[in-house]
């Protein structure tokens, strides 16, 4: 008789959801196509980047947020995985879908030896600088990101990147900035990899 995995036995093997992410002043906001990000255009991605993430319609990001996404990626994990569509996955499902990670996996490796981008964010950790931007998109603390407070995060890293003031971050702005998280990045990596000062002789 065949090993059954039933769908509630799996969410400890799936991937968990990434932390929510402030949205940021890149190409994506670029209404117009244009190159160049307007503080209207960052304001406009702002409202509808919120209105994806707020699953619940409630207002705020915050852990029932989480929570219903966290569950539609279960749902959608468990329809890959029952290739035979039974309800069930089985033990040949289960390796076929480990085997099949691992090869996109191999995947990565190799587009990342060539020179892209994979799929951790800034640091090479999954979320990426864009977890710490939520965090900070917090401003009162209360465990949950309004849509004034995401809206503030936004300009604010749009006003970081507009380095010339003129009200507009064009894509030597942006790729100027990611030039600064990087150089950053390298220097925490170095602060890391340094060995423990000695301790002070007697």
């Amino acid at each position: 008789m065949k090993k059954k995995l039933t769908f509630l036995t799996l969410g400890a093997a799936l991937i968990a959801v990434p932390v929510l992410a402030a949205p940021g002043a890149g190409s994506k906001g670029d209404a117009d196509g244009n190159g160049t990000l307007t503080r209207t255009e960052v304001q406009a991605h702002a409202a509808e980047r919120f209105a994806k993430l707020d699953a619940n319609k409630d207002g705020k990001l915050d852990a029932a947020d989480r929570a219903v996404k966290r569950s539609e990626m279960h749902a959608k994990a468990f329809e890959r995985f029952d290739a035979d569509k039974d309800g069930n996955i089985s033990k040949a499902e289960w390796d076929q879908a480990a085997s099949d990670r691992a090869a996109k996996r191999g995947e990565r490796r190799a587009d990342a030896g060539e020179g892209k981008r994979g799929m951790r964010g800034h640091y090479g950790k999954r979320g990426g600088h864009h977890g710490l931007m939520a965090g900070r998109a917090d401003i009162d603390g209360d465990k949950a990101i309004s849509q004034a407070e995401f809206q503030t995060a936004a300009l604010a890293r749009f006003d970081a990147a507009d380095a010339n003031k003129d009200g507009q971050v064009t894509a030597a702005e942006r790729q100027a900035q990611r030039d600064a998280w990087k150089a950053k990045a390298g220097e925490w990596r170095a602060k890391r990899a340094a060995p423990p000062p000695a301790p002070a002789s007697e």
